[in-house]
Formats: structure tokens, C-alpha cells, sequence
């Protein structure tokens, strides 16, 4: 691969203006030898995520910002979570406001359906030029994220699952089995106007039933019972840990979180109904309208090497973006994060003019939402 060409890097200082910064309006392409703008190697770079990376037990965000940091002593990380996460930057770029953020750490494929068919067609971020990134050839097969306009590379991924207490009931093998007596009042999930979790779950089903059948599903879970709570959080740990239900949409790597906390590992067992888990690869993309579209490349670059990929899936709990090759994950990590036979989702093509109508025609059928 060829190696970074940043100009900021040779002539050693901030590059102003834009010549040859890319935008979904531009007429230039990666490849075509086109600089970005600032340095590769120094200023503040302003990062927008959510809650989870920057609070909690141990989260990524504050060793991302130490290392990135000793590696590049003149630069420097601002975080930012904003309530409404990506939302708040689609919002802004529609008004034309200035977004005060540089890149977005946490972006999936609906929210990259959601930026078209909201804003212009690849809109809201760099089109990222991967020959100024020396790890992009590290990503594992299959995690490839579906976008046409290439804005963003995944940093994780994760697969939403099923999590029960053995103890209470046995292991669902299809979805069916759901709505079935033997789960009655058993299953909690999220919402999917609300949660991430909830919304890629309600997707699972879209893709399980067809966008024909998906609500009459969601029926027959309302007749069984199914609980559903605003966020992933407060279903997690005010109401699964509580032990008011024996079972939970969450993710397949729960029982890492589980052994790390010593918990009783018969409440935090794995199901992939239908041997199947949601895919749900988180990328991150750098806004067109960076104040330093070069630093935030090298921090892109940065977030896929060795040390960083083991940190994020240790400290997210969840599984690296590279290949095997590229990371070392502690032993239990690999006891006890859980990959599905199958992995399904529903891609960027499906998701385009279709996403907020089924939420809408989803939440409109449920009671209270």
C-alpha cells in the first residue's frame, strides 16, 4: 500500500483552505493524488460518540485518548457525546450550522441510510481516502459496511442475540419458539425508536418475516408478552439483572462482561434463534467538514492497529473490526464472546427510504410507543 502522502507532514504545519479536500460535492476522487486538509500529525481533533465509550466501567474512549496522544505528542482528543447521538450532526448539517466535531466514533448502516435519505445523496462525511491508511487492508472479510460513497471503516462489531437464564427456561431454537407458552412473559426487549439494540432486533425480524410479515410477528410477541423498555441500559440492569424476566435482547458477547463482573453464568446464557445473530459493525467517519481532515485519517489509521483493536474489543466488549492476524485477545475473551453460525442484516440497498417507515409502523402498532 502506498505509504500516507500528507502534505501537512512535509511542509511540517496546519494547510489552510480546502484545495483538494474531498466532498460529496467535489470532482475529485481518492487516488487522484488530492490533499487533505490540516496535519497528519498535530492539532486537536474533536470526537463525537455516545455515552458508553467515555462512561462506565473501564470504557475505550479515555485509553484511546492516552495512546493516540504518546503517539503523537502535538496532537491532542476532545470527546463529545451528544443526547441524541448522530441525530444532533444530521440535524446541524441540514441547518448548515457548524457541527464542532471532526469525527463520528460509532456509526452503523441505518444510520448511513438515515444520512441520505436525509440529507444529499453520501452527505455529511468524507468520502475516506484509504491510500492515507496504512491498516485499512486489515479488516476482516464480511465486515464490509455496504456504504456506495465509502465514508466510513468499521473500528468493531457486535451481534445482537438473545441472553436467558438456564435456570428459568430453555434455550429458543427459532423465532416461533417465542411466542410460543413456554416464553410467555419471559422475553424483555428494546425500543426501536429509542435503543440501538431494539432497532437492530426489530430488523432481525424484518429479515426473518419479510416487511409483510414482520408485524404480524411483533403481534403474536405482544401476545406472549414481550416487555419493552426505552434503552438497553435500564432493560440490562433495571429489570434482566433484577431477575424480572429470564430473558433479553442484548449482545452475544454478554457472557464476557459476565465472567469479567463474576456473575452466575446460568443467567447469561447465549441463544442465536434460528442459528442466526444481527450483525451490527460500528464504523466511524470523518464530517466533510472538518477543521483537520488529515489528523482525523490518522486517527482512523490509528483506531486499526494492534493495540488499539485489542483495547476497543476488551473495553467495548465487543469483536475487533481486523483480521485474527492483526490482535490478541486475552483467553477468556475468546471463551466467552460468541459469534452466531449465521450472521444476517439488513443492508444499506434494503434500508434506503424504508428504515423510518417500518420504526414508525412498528411503534404505531404497540401499545403506549
Amino acid at each position: 500500500m502506498r505509504r500516507r502522502t500528507f502534505v501537512g507532514a512535509v511542509m511540517g504545519g496546519a494547510l489552510a483552505g480546502g484545495a483538494g479536500c474531498l466532498t460529496r460535492d467535489g470532482d475529485e476522487s481518492p487516488g487522484d493524488g488530492y490533499e487533505l486538509t490540516g496535519n497528519p500529525e498535530s492539532g486537536t481533533l474533536t470526537v463525537a460518540t455516545y455515552d458508553s465509550m467515555l462512561d462506565g466501567n473501564d470504557p475505550a474512549g479515555p485509553w484511546l485518548t492516552t495512546a493516540f496522544e504518546d503517539a503523537y505528542p502535538d496532537a491532542s482528543i476532545e470527546w463529545t457525546a451528544p443526547e441524541n447521538g448522530l441525530n444532533r450532526f444530521i440535524q446541524l448539517e441540514e441547518q448548515d450550522a457548524s457541527l464542532d466535531a471532526d469525527v463520528f466514533l460509532g456509526v452503523n448502516v441505518d444510520d448511513l441510510a438515515r444520512i441520505d435519505d436525509t440529507l444529499a445523496e453520501g452527505g455529511l462525511f468524507l468520502e475516506l481516502d484509504v491510500d492515507h491508511l496504512d491498516r485499512a487492508d486489515r479488516i476482516r472479510d464480511g465486515l464490509d459496511m455496504g456504504d456506495p460513497h465509502d465514508r466510513v471503516l468499521p473500528f468493531d462489531t457486535g451481534y445482537i442475540s438473545l441472553v436467558y437464564d438456564e435456570t428459568v427456561v430453555d434455550e429458543p431454537e427459532t423465532f416461533d419458539d417465542l411466542t410460543e407458552p413456554a416464553y410467555e412473559d419471559a422475553l424483555i426487549a428494546q425500543n426501536a425508536q429509542t435503543s440501538d439494540p431494539g432497532q437492530a432486533f426489530l430488523l432481525w425480524t424484518i429479515d426473518g418475516y419479510g416487511a409483510d410479515g414482520y408485524l404480524d410477528y411483533w403481534d403474536d410477541l405482544d401476545a406472549n408478552g414481550v416487555r419493552i423498555l426505552d434503552d438497553w441500559s435500564d432493560s440490562y440492569y433495571g429489570s434482566y439483572m433484577e431477575e424480572e424476566r429470564p430473558m433479553i435482547v442484548s449482545y452475544s458477547t454478554d457472557q464476557v462482561f459476565a465472567a469479567a463482573e463474576d456473575q452466575d453464568m446460568s443467567r447469561h446464557q447465549i441463544a442465536f434463534p434460528n442459528d442466526q445473530g444481527y450483525a451490527n459493525p460500528e464504523g466511524i467517519g470523518v464530517f466533510d467538514r472538518a477543521s483537520n481532515a488529515a489528523l482525523a485519517h490518522t486517527f482512523v489509521d490509528f483506531l486499526l492497529s494492534s493495540d488499539a483493536q485489542a483495547e476497543i474489543a476488551q473495553r467495548n466488549v465487543q469483536f475487533p473490526a481486523v483480521a485474527p492476524e492483526h490482535v490478541d485477545l486475552a483467553d477468556d475473551f475468546d471463551r466467552y464472546a460468541h459469534e452466531p453460525p449465521e450472521a444476517v442484516t439488513v443492508g444499506y440497498d434494503r434500508l434506503r427510504g424504508t428504515l423510518d417507515g417500518w420504526i414508525e409502523e412498528w411503534a404505531r402498532e404497540r401499545t403506549g410507543l
